[in-house]
C-alpha cells in the first residue's frame, strides 16, 4: 500500500474517531439538559401535574395597579401549600368549571382560589374569558380578581374573598349562623346586583354575564353583594348588542326561554330574564327550577305561580314565610318589586326593561 493511500485511510478514520466523539458528547449534553427541565419543572405533589412553575401575574402593565401588591410573587408552590394541596375540606364554591377554594397566603392575606378543571369542556377558553373580562372591572358589586397562574394545563385564579359567602346558602341554608335574611337586607341585595348588572352592560365593550343566579352572588360583610363567577362571561364587540353561542350556557330555571328554544345569539337581555328570576327567589325564597304543590294540591313552577297569584293580587301570602312582616314591610313595594320581577322575565325579549332601566325603577320603589 503506497503512502498516498495509507494518509487518505488514516484521514478518514479520525474524522469518523472525532465525528462519533463529538455526537457521543452532544447527546450526553442534551439528555443531561432534558433532565435538569424535567426536574426544574416536578413538585407540588398530590396529584398536581405542574409542567411550568411561574409567578402570579396581570394581564398587563396597563391593569398591574389592580392586583393587590401582596400576590406580586405567589407561586403556584404557594398556592398549593394555601389550599392544603386543594383540600375539599376548603371548598367554600362551585363556580363554572371549577371549584373555589379557601386560602390564606404567606403574607396573611385571606383569598378565594379557584382552580380550573383541567379537563371541563373549553376550559382554556373559560380561563381566558375570566381573565380578559375580570381584568378590567372595577366596581363594588363585581368580586375583584387579585391575580393568577398558569402552570401546564392548571389555571388558577385569585380572588377577593367575600366574607359571608353567598346568596344561595342564606336564602336555602339557614340556620343559627345564617338567620333568615330580613326584607330591606333583601331589596338592598337585589338594587346592588341590578348596579352590577347595569355597569357591566353599559361598558364601552358591554360585558353580558349569562348565568346570574344566588350561587354566583356573594355577600359581604354588610351584606352588600357582589357578582361572581365569570367563568361563561362573553363580550359583546362593538355596537352589536349579541354574539352566536355554540353551546346553551346557564342554569336550568334562570335561562331564558329563547336559549332552550334553539337560538344560539345570547344578548344582554338574556342576563335581564336571569335577574328577574333571581327578584322572585329573594323575594319568596323558592327557587325557580323546583316544582311545588299549591293551594289545591297541583305541582307549579315558580314563575307560573306567581303569575298566577299577581292576577288575583296576592303579592304578600307569596313572601318568603321566614320574612317578617313589620311596620317597615309596605305591601305596595312588595306588590311593584313582584311585578319588576315578572316584567325582567317576560318570555318576550324585546319586552323586557334594560337593567339600566331596571336601576331607574328600583330607586323609584324603594325611595
Amino acid at each position: 500500500m503506497d503512502r498516498t493511500l495509507r494518509a487518505v485511510i488514516s484521514a478518514v478514520a479520525s474524522f469518523v474517531v472525532v465525528s462519533v466523539i463529538l455526537t457521543s458528547v452532544l447527546l450526553v449534553c442534551r439528555v443531561r439538559s432534558k433532565r435538569r427541565r424535567r426536574r426544574s419543572t416536578q413538585g407540588g405533589g398530590g396529584g398536581v401535574n405542574l409542567h411550568l412553575a411561574r409567578t402570579v401575574t396581570g394581564l398587563s402593565s396597563g391593569d398591574s395597579s389592580r392586583y393587590y401588591p401582596a400576590l406580586s410573587r405567589v407561586s403556584m408552590q404557594e398556592l398549593i401549600s394555601a389550599t392544603g394541596n386543594f383540600s375539599p375540606d376548603l371548598v367554600i364554591g362551585d363556580g363554572s368549571f371549577g371549584l373555589v377554594y379557601k386560602a390564606r397566603l404567606q403574607s396573611g392575606s385571606a383569598v378565594a382560589v379557584k382552580k380550573l378543571s383541567p379537563d371541563a369542556f373549553h376550559g382554556r377558553r373559560e380561563f381566558r374569558a375570566e381573565m380578559e373580562t375580570l381584568g378590567r372591572i372595577d366596581h363594588r358589586n363585581i368580586v375583584k380578581i387579585l391575580g393568577y397562574c398558569a402552570s401546564g394545563r392548571d389555571r388558577i385564579l385569585i380572588y377577593e374573598l367575600i366574607e359571608r359567602g353567598s346568596l344561595d346558602q342564606w336564602l336555602h341554608e339557614n340556620g343559627s349562623s345564617r338567620p333568615p335574611l330580613p326584607w330591606n337586607t333583601r331589596t338592598k341585595i337585589i338594587k346592588g346586583v341590578a348596579t352590577g348588572l347595569s355597569f357591566m352592560h353599559s361598558l364601552e365593550t358591554p360585558i353580558i354575564h349569562r348565568d346570574i343566579k344566588p350561587g354566583n352572588v356573594l355577600l359581604d360583610a354588610a351584606f352588600e353583594p357582589h357578582i361572581a363567577d365569570f367563568g361563561l362571561a362573553r363580550q359583546l364587540y362593538g355596537s352589536r348588542s349579541s354574539f352566536s353561542m355554540t353551546q346553551v350556557a346557564g342554569t336550568m330555571g334562570y335561562m331564558p326561554p329563547e336559549y332552550l328554544q334553539g337560538i344560539t345569539v345570547a344578548t344582554a337581555m338574556g342576563d335581564v330574564y336571569s335577574f328577574g328570576m333571581l327578584i322572585l327567589e329573594i323575594v319568596t325564597g323558592r327557587r325557580p327550577s323546583n316544582p311545588f304543590s299549591i293551594e289545591d294540591g297541583t305541582e307549579t313552577m315558580l314563575i307560573d305561580w306567581i303569575t298566577a297569584m299577581d292576577k288575583q293580587g296576592r303579592y304578600v301570602e307569596m313572601l318568603d314565610p321566614y320574612i317578617s312582616i313589620d311596620d317597615d314591610l309596605k305591601e305596595g313595594v312588595v306588590m311593584e318589586m313582584f311585578r319588576l320581577g315578572l316584567k325582567c322575565a317576560d318570555e318576550r325579549s324585546k319586552a323586557r326593561p334594560s337593567m339600566n332601566d331596571v336601576v331607574d325603577e328600583l330607586d323609584r320603589i324603594l325611595t
